[in-house]
């Protein structure tokens, strides 16, 4: 949280900046306020990167959309019928939306749209106070004298900011029941942010939990995404999970919170996979400083693990999982599917809960060239996001286990290296292709095509590189041996 003084600098250069300054102006010379709304007032005041620019206004869509239109290098409707019009102007985005005063009807989640006369009704039908402030840089339509620009607060958002408290302008309660994907934007704000939730939110919460069914899964979908894309979203995990959220929602990770034999013992899993996701993402930034945030990686650090409820045996004085990593990958998929991710996502994450015990073993007996070869072509595009999940999956406090571990791995991405460098190991085929198989064995295309191709695969990755000569000798015996 940044100084009053050090805020308020920051206010006037936004409200000095085009496209700001030229808004305010064709605003009041229309006679319509404007004001500088939700996001970009709560990042100023934190030190954050203002980087959308949202805007309320009296004036209705068409009036906003004649005003706009000569200032613009281009216009658009990102939702006319809930009062918003978009353009871009001087090379920046905006959205302007006229005053609104939503009334849900409690069964469709779809907001009954009815425009507002104040700026003050529309602010106290936001999600939470600090995103409920606004500045006023026009003057006000009564008539009313106000030195502008004017910071309007209805509901504490800047107390609430100094005090690092994520609040509602309204009762939680109406606020939530207007829009049950407002509690899940409280965990991704709360982990965001770094703040912590009034209790009044979080009652609020464990009592509404049921009614997050009653949204789209692609609405749940976008906002557990952008919790998972935030730096820290375990503190956002954590809350989704206490209020029983999560259980609606993504039940196989409240799931992993498993009952602690008296007799047998074994990690606690739940907190194992928070450590797991957040491990991966300062890995992540670590390995790739600056890169695009990776929500393949994310998704699959959460679930790594989901498949150990249902594999979970006990023997003698030790809890097993076996078999968790292809239960777990089937378990992922189909959770994915039903929250509609594409299926490049659902298939990535698969795969890589799939893969993620493959590493172990390395360690104790070192693998064979050949071994390393298969490791790299099953994991194939995911190879580094395999290396991150793998690495972030070490969560042991014994410290030498850890760094024999930790020694192990860097062992094989210096071999896989080296072998890359040597064989160009990312693009492994067989020394030849259908086409020359077919021309060598004079057969037509069909299945002993397909086990041949397989077949020089294999020799490709036991023995590296063949050459063509080679290829074909084996190609002929392993014909001739397998027609007699």
């Amino acid at each position: 949280m940044t100084d009053m003084g050090e805020a308020a600098g920051r206010l006037e250069a936004l409200v000095a900046e085009a496209p700001t300054a030229g808004l305010a102006a064709a605003f009041a010379a229309a006679g319509h306020e404007l004001a500088l709304v939700g996001g970009p007032v709560r990042d100023a005041f934190l030190d954050r990167s203002v980087t959308d620019l949202d805007f309320a206004s009296s004036a209705s869509p068409d009036e906003i959309l004649a005003v706009v239109a000569p200032l613009a290098d281009a216009t658009w409707d990102v939702g006319r019928e809930f009062g918003t019009i978009a353009a871009r102007i001087g090379g920046a985005d905006v959205e302007i939306t006229t005053y609104r005063a939503d009334q849900y009807d409690g069964v469709s989640r779809k907001p009954s749209v009815a425009f507002g006369e104040r700026l003050e009704d529309d602010l106290v039908r936001r999600d939470f106070t600090v995103n409920a402030m606004a500045l006023l840089l026009t003057p006000r339509r009564d008539g009313t004298e106000e030195r502008l620009p004017q910071l309007v607060d209805v509901g504490g958002g800047l107390e609430h900011l100094l005090a690092g408290v994520l609040d509602t302008p309204q009762a939680p309660e109406r606020s939530f029941g207007d829009d049950p994907l407002r509690m899940m934007r409280a965990a991704r704000f709360a982990a965001q942010l770094g703040f912590s939730v009034a209790p009044r939110v979080v009652e609020a919460m464990e009592a509404q939990a049921e009614r997050i069914l009653g949204i789209s899964a692609e609405r749940v979908r976008d906002e557990l995404s952008k919790l998972l894309r935030t730096a820290s979203p375990v503190p956002g995990i954590r809350l989704l999970t206490e209020t029983g959220i999560l259980d609606r929602v993504l039940p196989e990770v409240p799931a992993l919170r498993l009952e602690a034999d008296e007799h047998a013992h074994h990690k606690d899993v739940f907190e194992h996979s928070l450590t797991v996701l957040q491990q991966g993402i300062d890995l992540e930034a670590s390995r790739h400083p600056g890169a695009e945030l990776d929500l393949v990686s994310r998704l699959a650090g959460l679930l790594h693990d989901i498949g150990k409820p249902a594999t979970r045996r006990i023997e003698g004085r030790v809890v097993t999982f076996h078999q968790h990593d292809v239960v777990g990958a089937r378990m992922a998929a189909k959770r994915l599917k039903a929250l509609r991710f594409d299926n490049d996502t659902v298939k990535a994450v698969s795969r890589l809960v799939e893969l993620h015990l493959r590493f172990y073993g390395y360690g104790d007996q070192g693998w064979s060239d050949s071994a390393v070869r298969r490791y790299v072509r099953d994991a194939g595009p995911l190879l580094e996001r395999l290396h991150i999940l793998t690495r972030s999956d070490v969560t042991t406090r014994n410290r030498r286990k850890a760094e024999r571990l930790d020694f192990a791995y860097d062992d094989l991405e210096r071999r896989i290296a080296e072998l890359a460098e040597q064989e160009e190991l990312d693009a492994v085929r067989p020394d030849l292709d259908g086409e020359r198989i077919m021309a060598i064995l004079g057969i037509a295309p069909g299945r002993e095509v397909g086990e041949a191709y397989r077949m020089l695969l294999e020799a490709r990755l036991e023995h590296g590189p063949l050459g063509e000569e080679r290829a074909e000798a084996m190609l002929r015996e392993w014909w001739a041996a397998r027609s007699a």
